[in-house]
């Protein structure tokens, strides 16, 4: 194989695309485990994390997966026509390449017995361990044999190589796609999370009014005194606020899911403003169910400013 310009650019694209492949697969097998076998000293943050980590690699490993068969395909069949082996610079870019990868790679081990060491679950650690190896075995197999000029003598032998190693990675991402949501389901989520966003700033401007005026605004017109008010996402209810005596009021809203573990988490805390704050302890805070749902706080009438 001549060590033409084209023939480097083909052959570090193909294993570029490689180490790619395989950092995205690692990384959607190990979440694909995390989901499987939750560890409960981690806490609900680090499904989330898992779920987010499986819908990049799957990203990954559909753009660059189908790349590197292409290219390590278009680089077989010109050395093949050329009846050549890898020469002089294209096999010191294996080598080297090989050298950098396994010892990025080496890194990924370091974390998985690291997060061992640390008092993940050995089920896990197991796991985890069994696919760092096989992956990893499976791609330094193929290039020790591919850089001896073996897969060019068995040509039937490499094909049925690349068939297996396609076979585990569409099962993998099907496993990916069974363990993470649809992206409509992603989009509603946020969705929500959008207005939880909005209502905390609605009732933030309706905090600041009753401090200054001693008394709730009649509509959230008035509260934002001319300003444009955030308003619920189009395919969404509009917001609701009503007044149900002096001191209370209802923000309203329409999710499309429960709240998750880590939001409840994180509404949790009773809110206070500066100081003594405008509001008593909300116990539920923004904690919400499917579909119409309504907020009520009560204000603290002591907070007020105007004399």
């Amino acid at each position: 194989m001549e060590n033409t310009a084209k023939n480097f650019a083909l052959q570090l694209g193909s294993l570029v695309s490689l180490y790619v492949s395989i950092v995205a697969l690692i990384t959607l097998v190990f979440s694909i485990i995390t989901i499987k076998y939750p560890d409960a000293a981690q806490g609900y943050w680090e499904i989330e994390s898992a779920a987010m980590s499986i819908r990049f690699g799957l990203a990954l490993l559909i753009v660059f997966f189908p790349t590197y068969i292409i290219l390590t395909r278009l680089v077989n069949t010109i050395r093949r026509v050329e009846h050549g082996t890898y020469l002089t610079l294209t096999k010191w870019l294996i080598y080297l390449s090989l050298l950098v990868g396994g010892a990025t790679i080496l890194g990924d081990l370091v974390a998985v017995i690291n997060s061992f060491l640390n008092g993940e679950l050995t089920i896990r650690f197991i796991l985890k361990a069994v696919a760092f190896f096989v992956v990893i075995g499976t791609a330094f197999t193929y290039y020790i044999f591919d850089a001896r000029g073996y897969w060019q003598e068995h040509e039937q032998r490499s094909i049925q190589y690349a068939i297996g190693v396609t076979a585990v990675v569409i099962a993998t991402l099907i496993a990916g796609f069974m363990h993470t949501e649809t992206p409509t389901q992603v989009r509603e989520q946020s969705l929500d999370v959008k207005q939880i966003s909005d209502l905390s700033m609605i009732q933030s401007q309706i905090e600041t009014y009753y401090q200054t005026n001693a008394m709730l605004p009649e509509t959230l017109s008035d509260a934002y005194a001319g300003l444009e008010s955030p308003t619920a996402p189009e395919e969404r209810a509009a917001y609701e606020y009503r007044i149900i005596d002096t001191t209370t009021f209802e923000l309203c809203a329409t999710f499309a899911y429960e709240t998750s573990k880590t939001e409840q988490m994180q509404y949790a805390q009773p809110m206070y403003t500066v100081g003594e704050g405008a509001f008593i302890k909300n116990p539920t805070n923004w904690n919400h169910g499917v579909g119409h749902v309504c907020f009520k706080r009560l204000m603290n009438p002591s907070t007020t400013l105007k004399p």
